[in-house]
């Protein structure tokens, strides 16, 4: 049990007996708890200049600790040039500890390393209990050498959880550590 992520120790320890409080839930299943993170970087240029799209899995690869998958595009469109099958980028999904390990470097070092950061948005929620954000440039994360980027790009996250409304979704990423934006109620 020493070898756990830190994030998860303080889910079990303190974020758990919180949201079972707060929500009145009867059994410790309905707790809801992060299943996946899934990582996701769009290489539209990869059609003109396939090295960008390896630097783009080298990237990815660094900032997540897995091998990402390439994704191919679905259906052709000719005003953008691309055709059916073509590599347009990449993604990774992860799981358990190297989840909770990514989650910790994302909140701890890397958000913070965001210019102008003044939170993240409390609207990203899909309903379901999911949480959607995206990051500009690829270089937040520390893993990232700066002199090694050729083109910087965006990076999309998505964060699933069981929660069943997106109230339990904020309430656990908040009790995390998520730093949420600041709501004009919590200010006074």
């Amino acid at each position: 049990m020493d070898n756990l992520p830190r994030l998860k120790i303080k889910y079990r320890e303190e974020v758990c007996p919180y949201l079972k409080e707060k929500f009145k839930y009867n059994s410790v299943m309905q707790i809801p708890a992060i299943t996946k993170i899934k990582l996701n970087m769009g290489v539209g240029e990869a059609i003109k200049d396939s090295k960008l799209l390896d630097a783009a899995i080298e990237e990815l690869t660094l900032i997540s600790g897995q091998k990402p998958a390439v994704s191919k595009a679905k259906k052709s469109v000719s005003n953008f040039k691309l055709r059916k099958g073509m590599k347009i980028g990449a993604h990774v999904t992860l799981r358990n500890s190297i989840m909770y390990e990514f989650l910790d470097r994302l909140i701890e070092i890397s958000i913070p390393r965001i210019r102008d950061f003044q939170g993240m948005p409390v609207e990203s929620f899909d309903g379901r209990g999911n949480y959607n954000f995206g990051i500009k440039e690829q270089t937040v994360f520390t893993e990232i050498k700066f002199d090694n980027v050729i083109r910087a790009n965006g990076l999309n996250i998505t964060i699933a959880t069981t929660a069943k409304t997106d109230e339990e979704a904020y309430e656990l990423l908040k009790s995390i550590g998520f730093p949420f934006k600041k709501s004009k109620t919590e200010d006074k």
